[in-house]
């Protein structure tokens, strides 16, 4: 009976928060992590007309990724004021560092300056607004609605690879940069404004002039931050990404040193995207149902093997790309993962700046992986270290998530405001 009782609340989730996820689908799909992962295709043009290594490309990278540091902030912002400005203020702006990109010129600063401004745009393209949003709509399936949002970057980037690779091969590495810029600005954003337009979200700040306050539960930001569970989920969220986006900026170069042509190595960027897709949906279903903490453990040891079979000296194309997609798979689920341990273990009351600086935090692994893997390369000439040592920290992440014990959370009133 109580299953029977369920039924209808649980099928309302779906009509209500079908534009939310939508919208999210589209906003994380065309979000700087969309470059993130295609970044591989973009990496061959630069070097041959401005002859930077590819050092000299992850260094500069990591380093603008200092971006970060104002996430917090911006997710603090989005608490205040809602979704619907930071959405379009990062996502013109992310058009704008395309378009940037498309005029680059020989020096590195140009390039680290612009993923400096393409850092800044990570609150209004991801799970820091998306997944609030999504929080307030769905419970019963908050794991799988999340999985089907964040798939979006998943999505988009198996659909776009091919695209702009054509893009690319016929017009050039800038046009690509143009491409996306076009896409973002001027497909997505409409997309994404429409679906939110009668969307609301609860704010921490009360306004004088509203009446009848929610109730939302949940700690504040500076009480996550004394919490020591809260900075061993940080700590999981860089290690991951210090292995899997090191990989991932790398995919093409790395194939073609074992031995792999243009094509077939492209595949392999293919084989990361789809990884995300399942990833992203399996973790969703799975953590609705079983002890997310024991699942994500499981998903990282996973990728950890994965990494460790990457270093085979002559894989062949069918082992690479299998593995491939494994050692993508962790990368996939953290993007569900993460705004849904955020939730659950410190609520929504300031969802925005806590889950701000995890992606911070993250952002730093992100900007020491890309950087080591590029930089351990010019150092050995080959990808070996850079791969154990991205097993090392999937295998770190695998623990830490089994020390994340769950706690009572606290309930307080707040206003709701149009996203």
């Amino acid at each position: 009976m109580e299953r029977e009782a369920r039924r209808p609340a649980n099928a309302g989730e779906w009509r209500r928060g079908w534009p939310v996820v939508a919208a999210a689908m589209i906003g994380i799909g065309t979000g700087p992590g969309l470059f993130q992962n295609l970044s591989s295709l973009f990496i061959v043009g630069p070097i041959a007309e401005f002859g930077w290594s590819r050092g000299d490309i992850a260094t500069a990278a990591g380093l603008g990724l200092l971006g970060g540091l104002a996430v917090p902030f911006l997710g603090r912002l989005a608490d205040r004021i809602g979704a619907r400005a930071i959405i379009l203020l990062a996502m013109i702006l992310l058009g704008l560092v395309y378009a940037g990109m498309a005029s680059l010129g020989g020096p590195l600063w140009q390039y680290q300056l612009l993923i400096f401004g393409l850092a800044l745009t990570v609150p209004g393209t991801s799970a820091i607004v998306y997944g609030k949003l999504i929080a307030q709509r769905f419970h019963a399936h908050r794991g799988i609605a999340l999985g089907v949002a964040t798939s979006g970057i998943s999505v988009s980037s198996l659909a776009l690879a091919p695209v702009l690779g054509a893009v690319i091969t016929a017009y050039g590495w800038r046009a690509g940069f143009l491409a996306l810029g076009a896409i973002v600005c001027a497909l997505a954003l409409p997309a994404v404004l429409l679906l939110l337009r009668r969307e609301h979200i609860q704010t921490t700040r009360p306004d004088p002039g509203e009446t009848a306050p929610a109730q939302v539960e949940g700690v504040t930001g500076a009480e996550a931050r004394r919490d020591s569970r809260y900075w061993r989920l940080a700590l999981t969220a860089a290690l991951i990404n210090v292995a899997s986006v090191g990989l991932v900026t790398s995919l093409v170069p790395f194939g073609m040193d074992r031995g792999l042509g243009a094509t077939d190595a492209a595949l392999l960027v293919t084989s990361f995207a789809a990884s995300q897709v399942v990833g992203r949906l399996v973790m969703g279903a799975l953590v609705d149902r079983f002890r997310p903490q024991l699942i994500a453990a499981a998903f990282a040891t996973v990728s950890a093997l994965a990494f460790v079979v990457l270093q085979t000296a002559t894989p062949g194309l069918t082992l690479l790309v299998a593995a491939v997609f494994f050692a993508g798979l962790m990368n996939g689920a953290e993007h569900d993962l993460l705004p849904f341990l955020a939730a659950r273990l410190f609520g929504l009351r300031a969802y925005g700046e806590v889950y701000g600086l995890l992606v911070m935090v993250s952002l730093f692994g992100t900007a020491t992986g890309v950087t080591a893997f590029g930089r351990l390369h010019d150092a050995t000439g080959d990808y070996d270290a850079a791969l154990a040592m991205a097993a090392a920290a999937l295998a770190g992440a695998a623990l830490l998530f089994l020390t994340l014990r769950e706690r009572p959370l606290p309930h307080v009133q707040v206003q709701a405001h149009p996203a």
